[in-house]
């Protein structure tokens, strides 16, 4: 595991380098440092592993850091948080908060669908039964007619 830092608490720029080189441990001096952004790195298949190369090199930044600074290192290394997550379970969490979320927005799309048919129900009873009061006995009776007096056409003028 290799890390860079940069300070600039210290005039000029203070450059360290912190890591564990399997072969040569983290005793190496003269180590050169290149700052690029990821983009920049241009990686193809006939290059062996770990050999990279920029697509502009104008954007590449090599410092050369002659001495490992210990006193440094340590400091940084008091202060280093390794973390290890448990990527399953949290994925699990993920998957169980969308599939409520889910279920969540079924549930209401439900009760809409449940509401509206409810709604055209209503309607349809009062369409089919909108006539009911209007043909009662007394209604018919009241414009029937039959039940009139002799004399109804005197009522006109």
């Amino acid at each position: 595991m290799v890390y860079y830092f940069t300070s600039n608490t210290v005039s000029p720029s203070a450059y360290v380098y912190v890591g564990k080189d399997k072969v040569e441990r983290n005793k190496k001096d003269n180590v050169t440092i290149i700052y690029t952004p990821w983009s920049n790195l241009k990686k193809d298949g006939s290059m062996a592993t770990g050999q990279v190369s920029f697509h502009d090199n104008k954007k590449v930044k090599k410092i050369l850091v002659p001495t490992r600074i210990n006193a440094i290192i340590n400091r940084l290394n008091k202060t280093k948080v390794e973390k290890f997550p448990d990527f399953a379970a949290e994925r699990d969490e993920i998957m169980k908060a969308k599939s409520k979320k889910s279920q969540a927005g079924v549930q209401a799309r439900k009760k809409e669908e449940a509401r509206i048919a409810k709604e055209r129900r209503e309607l349809k009873y009062q369409k089919e039964h909108a006539y009911d009061d209007v043909f009662t006995e007394e209604a018919l009776e009241a414009s029937s007619n039959q039940n009139r007096d002799d004399d109804y056409l005197s009522d006109f003028m």
